[in-house]
């Protein structure tokens, strides 16, 4: 007789008309949490256009500073800081559980390291080499060394991941993830205990009013304990070395974890659509708090104020969940059916994030000396940039083998389809040989 399998992936009966089957591949497609990973993969495309125009460059590691700085950008530069990767990653744990469950241990550990850690081995030295060429031209453009050799080369065990960063965290997720999974699987009882107590701490987590500070406290915690924390940049990018800062890999860590026992409970994401408008209010109540405490205008300089750090770790991890916690609502609320538009959008934005820091870093460069408006030297960054990814997008990788292998086969659709149909035929009259 076949055992049943271990409590950290069994499915759970379904108890919410949205939960879908997950015994094959062939499971239906939660439109609102493709939605959210496609445009969260996009808002990352905007995080990083923002960075040559805030109104600050020491420390800053950029390869130019632009002539015109933007207080706008700024504040958009450190809103989708809050929660940009937090809502990435608890997306990215909910699909990984989906997924584990449809393909099995071993072939699903295989997909992964096929998806995420190929590209990351294959789009790394190639975005390392350009991004170091726009360095070295920004450089010259600057008339400065602009931070070149700490930013893209420190040495072992230093490895500057660029903007493929989460690539390599979500293979660490993932091996770490099994191998806990395996060790689970020794002890049976404390394994079933400790799921159901987790179960239990998620389910409160999000249906109770309260239940964000179950979250908030842990992230408080390791946001007051980072070292030399640089309060208004927020969660320290773990880009830079193969041993992340053991702060940013616990809070995206927590987010993941989230987003995998949310799928053993499903209906719980429910209770997010119901509550998105209150979650949406808290979350830009405390960004507010947030931006009182630390200051509107960007620094670079660590504090060692131990109660002021507590007082902003607090108010910042509360704005980063609420805001996951509106942002999936608002998408489960009013994006959860299909969308030709938002489906190819989710199926091109793993491409164009893995191409698009180079893109972006060269048009900052070729526009940071020019003597126009912000807005209008953002918008080109944007429309020229968005537009060659998404060309080669289409004309290169969807129909490609590299598109196959990202996102699985896709079918060319003619471009033109005509069908010609025949009007039915009207009943002939009594007697009228029909043609």
């Amino acid at each position: 007789m076949r055992p049943s399998p271990p409590c950290w992936t069994r499915t759970r009966r379904a108890h919410h008309t949205s939960e879908v089957a997950v015994q094959d591949h062939h499971v239906e497609r939660l439109h609102a949490l493709d939605a959210i990973r496609g445009y969260a993969l996009l808002l990352g495309i905007v995080f990083h256009a923002t960075m040559s125009f805030i109104p600050i460059y020491s420390g800053l590691l950029w390869p130019v500073h632009d002539l015109h700085r933007s207080d706008a950008l700024s504040l958009t530069f450190y809103v989708l800081h809050t929660f940009r990767m937090m809502l990435f990653f608890i997306v990215a744990g909910f699909f990984g559980r989906l997924s584990l469950g449809a393909k099995g241990r071993r072939p699903w550990l295989i997909d992964r390291l096929k998806r995420i850690g190929l590209p990351l081995l294959i789009s790394w030295p190639i975005a390392w080499g350009l991004c170091s060429g726009i360095y070295i031209w920004g450089a010259m453009v600057m008339r400065s060394e602009n931070n070149f050799r700490r930013h893209l080369w420190s040495g072992l065990p230093e490895v500057p991941f660029l903007h493929l960063w989460f690539l390599y965290i979500l293979l660490l997720f993932y091996v770490l993830w099994l191998g806990t999974i395996a060790l689970a699987d020794r002890h049976p009882r404390a394994r079933d205990r400790c799921a159901a107590w987790l179960d239990r701490l998620v389910a409160c987590s999000v249906r109770h009013p309260a239940g964000v500070l179950l979250l908030a406290a842990p992230m408080t915690l390791a946001l007051w304990l980072t070292p030399r924390w640089r309060m208004w940049f927020g969660i320290v990018t773990p880009d830079r070395s193969l041993v992340p800062p053991l702060s940013s890999f616990f809070i995206y860590a927590l987010a993941f974890g989230l987003g995998w026992f949310l799928h053993r409970q499903r209906g719980l994401l429910d209770t997010w659509r119901r509550r998105w408008l209150p979650n949406l209010a808290m979350a830009m109540l405390f960004t507010a708090l947030s931006l009182w405490i630390v200051g509107l205008k960007a620094r670079s300089i660590p504090v060692y104020d131990d109660t002021a750090k507590a007082w902003y770790a607090a108010t910042y991890a509360l704005a980063s969940w609420f805001w996951c916690y509106a942002l999936m609502g608002l998408a489960l609320r009013y994006l959860d059916h299909n969308s030709a538009t938002r489906r190819y959008i989710a199926d091109s934005s793993y491409w164009l994030y893995l191409v698009h820091l180079p893109i972006v870093m060269a048009l900052q460069v070729a526009v940071a000396s020019l003597d126009w408006p912000w807005w209008i030297k953002f918008g080109i960054i944007m429309t020229v940039g968005l537009g060659l990814m998404f060309a080669s997008y289409q004309y290169f990788i969807r129909y490609s083998f590299v598109g196959t292998f990202l996102n699985g086969k896709r079918q060319r659709e003619p471009a033109h389809r005509i069908v010609y149909e025949s009007p039915p035929r009207a009943a002939a009259p009594q007697g009228t040989p029909q043609q």
